[in-house]
């Protein structure tokens, strides 16, 4: 079974780091880098789960996955465009109610919004094909095997959002060996979802937006349109502070009401509603290939 499957080589991904991520700060501070523990913890954390989920890979079926998501690169590149182009309208929306919002003073200049998009593009398609690959083409159809297209994109929603909300609520250094820092800080993380006032807009906004490109890849059978709709979504939170410089000092509805800062504000959400509605009937009928012989 894929899920109970991959939740074990998660368990032991994360004990795993938490116990060698102790023994790794000291040698980092030793060569002169000042990094803060969660940084270094969150780092090893990926390594060790891309490491156990590399040694599950014949019983998760990751090969096949990753294939059959990536397959026709070719003749996908219009769901792609169709993606970016659709995100960045989104986008758009969200930057026009900030640029409306601002003190005039404080609006962004043209130039300085195009050099920051300039600079964020291969970051934000680097990290979008790498998270498309692993929580839709991966995660996503697997899950489906276990639980029905509708149960996968439920399950796969909800862990895409907490893997992103998820994250140390401190940021110290690691001077000496202390084994058991690893495990007080993967505790710490995890608490933060004990507190569903506080965290609940983040979850809630993470997880429409999961469903968002879920949908895309079930609707097109491919990870393009999604990949295009997740680097346009991330390019719009890397430059979120150049359009609007006054956006720490927005309302929350716009701003967000907590961690992360955009997807937990109401605006954020409507539009996101907004857009599975759009995908939805854009995709409607539209000529996935057979998607449960790759489950």
């Amino acid at each position: 079974m894929f899920t109970l499957r991959l939740a074990l080589t998660l368990l032991i991904a994360a004990l795993a780091a938490a116990l060698i991520a102790p023994l790794i700060a000291p040698i980092v501070a030793s060569a002169g880098f000042h990094f803060p523990f969660p940084r270094i913890f969150d780092r090893v954390v990926m390594v060790t789960l891309a490491i156990a989920i590399w040694r599950e890979r014949h019983e998760l079926g990751l090969a096949r996955r990753l294939q059959a998501g990536f397959a026709q690169p070719l003749a996908h590149l219009d769901d792609a465009a169709a993606g970016l182009l659709l995100g960045a309208a989104a986008i758009g929306v969200l930057w026009v109610v900030a640029w409306l919002n601002a003190p005039t003073g404080s609006r962004a200049q043209g130039v300085a919004l195009l050099m920051a998009l300039a600079g964020n593009i291969a970051a934000a398609l680097t990290i979008a094909i790498i998270e498309e690959g692993f929580f839709r083409a991966f995660l996503l159809h697997g899950m489906a095997q276990d639980l029905g297209w509708c149960g996968g994109l439920i399950g796969s929603s909800a862990i895409y959002a907490a893997a992103h909300l998820v994250r140390s609520p401190a940021r110290f250094e690691l001077r000496g060996i202390h084994p058991l820092a690893g495990l007080h800080n993967l505790s710490a993380s995890l608490a933060q979802l004990c507190h569903p006032i506080s965290a609940a807009p983040g979850l809630f906004g993470l997880f429409l937006l999961g469903l968002l490109l879920g949908i895309g890849l079930v609707r097109t059978g491919r990870v393009y349109f999604s990949v295009g709709l997740h680097t346009s979504v991330i390019l719009g939170a890397k430059t979120w502070h150049k359009f609007a410089p006054g956006a720490q000092s927005a309302p929350p509805w716009l701003a967000g009401y907590g961690r992360p800062p955009i997807i937990s504000g109401a605006v954020a959400w409507l539009v996101t509603l907004a857009l599975l509605v759009v995908v939805d009937r854009l995709t409607r009928g539209a000529n996935a290939p057979d998607r449960t012989r790759h489950a």
